[in-house]
């Protein structure tokens, strides 16, 4: 596919808890070894990424990540109700005794 850069997992921020800081500094990296014309930006939803994507790439619309956004919706899952479905209506308190 012409025109598409896939830089996940290739790069080496300075900050190894990916804050906004590391981001900026990744995006700005890559721009100075020519990246330009970016249009889309598909990703997770970090904010630090976010905001690093809007200061340094002006014009390029942000999607999340369907994959991302899915395992953040299932990890809201609890072990025991982990794989089905939820019910439709409230389910009642237990009976404290």
């Amino acid at each position: 596919m012409a025109g598409v850069l896939k830089a996940s997992g290739a790069r080496s921020t300075p900050a190894s808890n990916e804050d906004g800081a590391g981001w900026l500094a990744f995006l700005r990296s890559l721009i100075a070894r020519g990246l330009s014309g970016v249009q889309l930006v598909i990703s997770d939803a970090h904010t630090g990424l976010v905001n690093a994507i809007g200061a340094t790439l002006p014009g390029a619309s942000w999607q999340r990540c369907r994959t991302h956004y899915a395992r953040n919706l299932l990890s809201q899952e609890h072990a025991p109700t982990a794989g089905m479905p939820r019910p439709s209506f409230p389910r009642e308190p237990p009976i404290s005794r």
